[in-house]
């Protein structure tokens, strides 16, 4: 029986507000039903029922209500399967922090002489607020879920805008971190449009085109009719379902989908601690999905001839970024925003599978648990020393989710070592993939162009240890459009897998970023005259004439 002690445990926990439209369709329900089997990797602070364009004249709090009271039935068996220092809040806690946005529709209940909602004044009070939990350091990033309309974190940033001065009120902003399933109502748009300075995750498209927005890569296949062949359906029927999640105290609250199931739970997967995503960092990508800035330009300032000219503040915005020749069932190779998603649906359906196990005994010996993963780097075999003080030497062997980030010279070797890796059942065997994700190190859709191949070589049988051949200085130490030497490259992605033969199986993440340096300043082009044409290639098109 695994030793408690020896699970999985992180040192932080995401604060979290969820906005739910929950009742106006299955989905909220399902995603609230499996949120609850994470509940112990955040720290919730506020559940908050809002409308949205599919329900515009009521919210459902009472909805929330029953699911949490149905995991009332489950939290203590749910505990007996986490670590001592990552327990799950009880079910009064939670119901404790359940409110209730405007009962309007969208700008409706925005206005300077608009009181705020019971919901709008918990999320006022989480942002203006230091943590209420010692798991997460004082003014940690909240993270708004928006599953619904946004109109209750709209009218708390009029609020604030008029309530404060303007740097207090902007340094409250950023504390603020939105990830929404799409736009749902009209404050959206204006949020993005009056506060672009919020960190804000949302697909932009065209109204309820919902079909082309990344999230619905969660399940939406079947029903959007993309990537025909990519996605393996079978863990996303309603059969599935029945057998592996409608099951036990918790499970019984889950229910049946209409249209797509748990459309809003990219949100949360985004935010799960399993070494794969990093949440400041929306471009790395996650089980839910990848995202750019939308503006990838530099601040403006006013212009010196004209005082009144205002600053025009950098968006902050990110919208659907692709992942490129992503394996689909059918053998083929895919790339869509959707595949930023699905790709990982065997792994996040299988953990769901296995948590909801865990609600049905208190017994671990009748449950699967998640490898705990430990890497240690070396790169004294290349011309960047060990003790480089670049290299986070802190994250190296240890067992946490954080990533592992180490300097190393263009063309040289590194060396990555997880045999201190362990499950703790003490009977799973442990299968390790490493694999380059090439996708966040590029700048534009031709990633092959852009982005050379890492070599990696097996050590040990198990292939546990590993050593990184890293690209020459012209493949990864070089602007893009100048084609001139950089003492710091590209950041370099690689990803350990490791996957146990539990049932469920289930898989934990590690990721290894590697700044490339280039110190000597070699494989750059020499520029030619300003004079003669204006210093080299001068367009995106001149540089990718070499890879045609």
């Amino acid at each position: 029986m695994a030793d408690p002690s020896r699970l999985q445990h992180f040192p932080t926990k995401p604060r979290v507000v969820i906005l739910s439209d929950i009742s106006n369709e299955p989905d909220d329900a399902e995603s609230l039903v499996r949120y609850l089997l994470y509940a112990n990797q955040f720290t919730t602070e506020g559940i908050i029922a809002c409308t949205s364009t599919w329900m515009r004249t009521k919210t459902c709090p009472q909805d929330m209500d029953k699911i949490i009271t149905a995991y009332r039935g489950a939290v203590d068996n749910l505990n007996a399967h986490a670590h001592p220092d990552m327990q799950y809040p009880s079910a009064d806690h939670l119901l404790g922090l359940v409110r209730s946005g405007p009962p309007v529709y969208g700008m409706a209940a925005v206005g300077d002489d608009i009181p705020l909602s019971k919901g709008g004044e918990l999320l006022l009070e989480r942002i203006t607020a230091s943590s209420s939990s010692s798991s997460a350091p004082d003014y940690a990033p909240l993270w708004v879920l928006c599953w619904g309309g946004t109109n209750v974190l709209a009218q708390v940033l009029l609020y604030i805008k008029n309530t404060y001065p303007p740097a207090e009120a902007a340094a409250y902003r950023s504390r603020i971190r939105v990830y929404a399933i799409s736009d749902q109502d009209d404050t959206g748009a204006w949020i993005r449009a009056q506060f672009p300075d919020v960190f804000y995750i949302a697909s932009v498209h065209g109204w309820n085109q919902y079909g082309l927005a990344a999230w619905t890569g969660i399940s939406g296949d079947k029903y959007y009719r993309f990537d025909q062949g990519g996605p393996d359906f079978t863990k996303m029927t309603k059969e599935w379902i029945r057998a592996n999640i409608q099951i036990g105290p918790l499970g019984s609250a889950y229910p049946d989908y209409m249209f797509i199931p748990e459309g809003d739970t990219p949100t949360f997967l985004y935010l799960i601690q399993n070494g794969l995503g990093v949440p400041e960092h929306p471009e790395y990508g996650s089980w839910g999905g990848r995202y750019v800035l939308s503006d990838a330009g530099a601040p403006s300032s006013p212009s010196s001839s004209s005082v009144s000219q205002p600053t025009i503040v950098r968006s902050r915005h990110y919208g659907d970024a692709v992942d490129t020749s992503v394996p689909g069932a059918d053998g083929r190779l895919y790339t869509s925003n959707h595949a930023t998603v699905w790709r990982w649906r065997d792994a996040f359906q299988n953990d769901f599978a296995a948590r909801m196990q865990w609600t049905l005994s208190p017994d671990r010996s009748k449950a699967n648990h998640h490898p705990v993963i430990s890497i240690s780097t070396d790169t004294s075999s290349t011309s960047n020393s060990s003790n480089n003080p670049n290299n986070d030497d802190d994250n190296n062997n240890d067992s946490t989710s954080a990533p592992i980030t180490i300097s190393a010279e263009a063309g040289s070797t590194i060396r990555l070592d997880a045999s201190g890796t362990y499950d703790p059942d003490p009977a799973d065997t442990l299968t390790y993939k490493w694999w380059h994700y090439k996708d966040p190190s590029a700048t534009q859709w031709w990633v092959d162009a852009e982005v050379a191949d890492l070599t990696i070589t097996p050590e040990n049988k198990q292939g546990s240890i590993v050593s990184v051949a890293l690209p020459p200085a012209e493949k990864c130490a070089v602007d893009m459009m100048t084609r001139q030497a950089q003492k710091l490259g590209q950041v370099l992605h690689l990803v350990l897998e490791v996957v146990d033969d539990g049932s469920p199986r289930l898989t934990s993440y590690r990721r290894v970023l590697v700044q490339v340096t280039n110190r000597e300043l070699r494989g750059g082009r020499r520029s030619s005259s300003s004079a003669e044409g204006g210093g080299g290639f001068e367009a995106v098109g001149d540089v990718m004439q070499g890879f045609a």
